[in-house]
């Protein structure tokens, strides 16, 4: 087993500019995991953490459950392959591949069988007395690799391994690195700015911008279910076609219509499912995205029809690059990106510049962006999605059923436009939908629901049975809803506290015995969080992650302490934390306090036990996330 996991890494230089933020994820054993992004991303300064070479402003790394934040490269079992091979030029390719172990101190033998069998895997068996300015760049990254192997590590990672090669040589040593990680079946991560070697090396592959992680996810599923904007332009080549435009919604199809003369398509609502209304109205401006292949200069292919006018062709044998411009009018060299299309054609198209040709649009597989944010507005899993309801007399009108609202909320009767989270659909209550599409997410189904022309989404295990056209009941959790409209807004439950800390290093002479069992006492050190007078005891992970971060300040600086109602408890204790309980929030199925404490208002889940008035919690710090105030840190 050789897992690796990386919880809330940053790493911040001393000028105050962030490297890596946040950086989680965890890798599993014998898995092929891939950075990739454009100069200046993090992705070397993530895996050089990793190794240890750089060391984490926050955050902490575990090898096989371990944390090895302080732990010395060499004591990580890791083996770590660079851009520039890194060989001794005098010795040959056996002294290269044996030099760790040598310095080791292995028997002769063994060391011998293990260069000679790194040598087989590696085809360099007829090479090994050869010294490396005799050998070519993918022979002198095979020793290199080599030198690896031997050390038998836990993890191997490779910074930019074949950026020094020619394309050829590059291309066939993508193979040769795909046969090593499947031969050894240990886990690799690997560095790279090209995506090519990012799309047929990883099982999993993470895409980053400015140091911060955009997506993690399959080859296949990053090409097809792109996040965000960057990520569909990064990944594919040539780059996906990108318009503006936007979507109108009319009964049962959407009106698509782009920023340019002439453009303008009607395709069936399915396509949409998962894009929220506030999209469809005709008046948000959207980015719409087409991948080159999706674009086809035979018009019978696809019903959506248009006209491009041709700035160049591109042979490139086994298939014609045609660049074009949606907008007939436009004389320019450059032209506006916007219209900008390249078309994937058979090999031998050509057509003179300025032809205008007719394509066909393959609106199936079209990608929508937010214009703003960039982010996808036709995710897999929707976050939320708004309806229109009505409330009467303490009853909400919704997906033509009528639910009783809870009694902790009081809403006036009147029209609303109603914002529901995902998280908040669940079986069973009074909501008759069709479930008219499902998608697996990893260990999770998503099933798209219909109700009157309306989509909605319920997140299920995969082992459940539900099959497309089936009818399902569902409920609303109206707590975590937002209602608006033009006089009132009534927010959902706030489901995060935030309190003020501070974080207080202590002290204590531990007893410890030395080989011989002779007892000796050290100073160890730990955390504690002092919050509204009360001290709050750190487990020890927690309490490591505080005491390792190299920003000290945390010791003088408040911090802030972010939790759940579920993670904070009532208790008779005389330790808890002091609050006044104002007031019992009653949704039927659960009950919440509202809590003052020190005039900042928190909720906890309670019972009907709990009493108006002073009284104590604690919190569960297993759960809770730590923030540095105003540095946009995580800390825990």
């Amino acid at each position: 087993m050789s897992t690796l996991e990386l919880n809330h890494v940053y790493k911040v230089y001393p000028n105050g500019m962030k490297a890596v933020n946040d950086f989680s994820m965890k890798v599993k054993d014998k898995e092929f995991i891939v950075f990739v992004g454009p100069s200046g991303c993090g992705k070397s300064t993530t895996l050089r953490m990793i190794a240890g070479l750089e060391e984490i402003t926050s955050g902490d790394i575990r090898i096989d459950g371990q944390i090895v934040n302080d732990v010395e490269p060499k004591e990580r079992d890791i083996a770590m392959v660079f851009q520039n091979y890194a060989l001794y030029p005098h010795m040959s390719v056996y002294d290269n591949i044996a030099f760790g172990l040598k310095l080791k101190h292995l028997p002769k033998e063994i060391i011998d069988k293990k260069v000679k069998e790194a040598a087989e895997i590696l085809g360099l068996t007829d090479y090994l007395k050869r010294k490396p300015k005799a050998m070519s760049g993918g022979q002198r990254q095979r020793v290199a690799l080599g030198r690896a192997i031997v050390r038998e590590p836990k993890i191997f990672l490779l910074d930019e391994p074949l950026s020094n090669l020619d394309a050829k040589l590059r291309a066939s040593m993508r193979s040769e690195i795909s046969k090593l990680h499947n031969k050894l079946k240990t886990t690799f991560i690997y560095v790279t700015h090209d995506q090519v070697e990012a799309m047929t090396l990883g099982t999993r592959v993470v895409v980053m911008k400015d140091g911060f992680v955009q997506q993690i996810d399959t080859p296949r599923n990053l090409y097809r279910f792109p996040i965000n904007k960057f990520v569909a332009g990064f990944i594919g080549t040539p780059q996906m076609n990108f318009f503006r435009g936007t979507l109108n919604r009319e009964k049962d199809n959407v009106t698509i219509k782009l920023n340019v003369k002439g453009n303008s398509f009607i395709a069936p609502i399915s396509l949409f499912r998962k894009v929220s209304p506030t999209y469809l109205d005709g008046n948000k401006e959207v980015v719409l995205g087409l991948r080159c292949e999706h674009i086809s200069i035979d018009t019978n292919k696809y019903e959506w029809k248009t006209k491009a006018k041709v700035s160049h062709v591109e042979e490139l044998g086994v298939e014609t690059q045609i660049y074009a411009d949606l907008n007939l009018d436009d004389e320019t060299i450059i032209g506006n990106a916007d219209t900008k299309i390249i078309i994937k054609a058979p090999t031998g198209t050509n057509y003179e510049a300025g032809t205008i040709i007719d394509v066909s649009l393959g609106l199936a597989h079209l990608k929508m962006f937010d214009a703003a944010t960039e982010y996808s507005i036709n995710p897999r899993l929707p976050l939320s999605m708004s309806t229109t309801c009505s409330i009467k007399k303490g009853k909400l009108s919704i997906y033509g059923s009528s639910i009783s609202i809870p009694k902790a909320l009081s809403y006036e009767d009147g029209d609303y436009v109603i914002e529901i989270p995902t998280s908040s659909i669940r079986k069973g209550g009074k909501i008759t939908c069709n479930i008219v599409d499902k998608d697996i997410l990893e260990d999770k189904i998503v099933y798209t629901l219909e109700n009157n022309s309306n989509f909605l989404f319920l997140v299920g295990n995969v082992n459940e049975t539900h099959e497309i056209n089936d009818v399902i009941k569902i409920d609303v959790d109206l707590k975590t809803c937002t209602l608006k409209n033009d006089k009132n807004t009534y927010q959902a439950l706030n489901l995060v506290n935030v309190l003020t800390a501070s974080v207080i290093k202590n002290s204590l002479m531990v007893e410890h015995h030395d080989q011989k069992g002779k007892p000796f006492k050290r100073k160890e050190y730990y955390c504690t969080l002092k919050t509204s007078n009360h001290i709050l005891q750190t487990n020890k992970d927690l309490g490591f992650n505080l005491l390792s971060l190299k920003e000290k300040k945390i010791f003088k600086d408040d911090i802030e302490i972010h939790f759940t109602p579920y993670d904070a408890f009532f208790t008779d204790k005389d330790d808890g934390i002091e609050c006044e309980v104002k007031e019992i929030l009653d949704f039927g199925d659960e009950l919440f306090a509202t809590c003052y404490v020190n005039g900042i208002k928190i909720f906890i889940k309670c019972d009907k036990n709990t009493k108006l008035g002073p009284n104590k919690f604690t919190i569960n710090l297993e759960n809770v996330a730590i923030y540095s105030i105003g540095k946009s840190l995580r800390l825990a």
